[in-house]
């Protein structure tokens, strides 16, 4: 019996589909195992208060430090470093991601100033709301987007997702696929209706494949991140100057 050209190429797609969207479970199941134990632990050893935003900024350095640990693993297991690109940004790189980060800000504003003018509005992550000090946890946020977060999801999600469906399909169904995972990801943390959530999940994933286009057109996956850090951090920033 023959091998079926076709199925196989068809089969080859679904397997390197699966395999990148399956890197998505494996950074949840490493965040879940590091991020409730090792904030006990801190919790227990009297390092941080229970409720407290110390232990709330730990509980986010833990949950991106497994994503992180996920998506290197990820890379080594499978030995496909080459889909997680990177470089050091040069002056026309630099510029895109401070232009870059800028313009994202504003595109959220413009997308919930439409979307309310359309009688929706969109659910809350609660990654915003602080849990002690306002004004201690925005100031630490703003570090933290820049340094930890923006990079970090970028290196999940544009750098191993994208990356891996990169190699199955051309770059918009690539954009798009690990677009849509980074929307949904987000949608257990986003409170409201589920109509709002729902809405909140739209945003981002449109905010997502900004930052995929942003890896197709540089092939430096450390763009899209310091873009992705530099919009959040500008997030923080609107929210603290609320706050104080």
């Amino acid at each position: 019996m023959s091998d079926d050209p076709l199925a196989a190429a068809v089969g080859d797609r679904v397997f390197r589909v699966a395999s990148a969207l399956f890197a998505i479970v494996f950074a949840l199941l490493v965040a879940s195992a590091i991020t409730a134990p090792g904030a006990n632990l801190a919790t227990s050893l009297g390092l941080v208060s229970e409720g407290s935003t110390g232990q709330q900024l730990l509980r986010t350095l833990l949950q991106f430090g497994g994503f992180a640990l996920a998506a290197v693993g990820y890379l080594a297991v499978t030995d496909e470093w080459e889909i997680a690109r990177v470089s050091r940004p040069d002056a026309r790189e630099a510029a895109i991601i401070v232009g870059g980060g800028i313009v994202l800000f504003a595109f959220q504003y413009g997308a919930l100033f439409a979307l309310g003018q359309l009688g929706f509005s969109t659910g809350q992550n609660q990654a915003v709301v602080p849990a002690g000090d306002p004004v201690v946890y925005y100031l630490a946020m703003i570090a933290v987007s820049l340094a930890v977060v923006g990079p970090v999801e970028e290196l999940l999600f544009r750098g191993v997702v994208q990356g891996g469906v990169r190699r199955a399909f051309d770059a918009v169904p690539a954009v798009l696929i690990a677009s849509l995972a980074f929307g949904l990801i987000h949608l257990p943390s986003v409170s409201g209706t589920m109509v709002e959530q729902w809405a909140y999940v739209g945003v981002v994933v449109v905010l997502g494949s900004v930052l995929g286009a942003l890896y197709e057109w540089t092939d430096n996956v450390i763009v899209p991140g310091l873009v992705h850090g530099i919009y959040n951090a500008i997030t923080y920033a609107v929210l603290l100057s609320q706050a104080l």
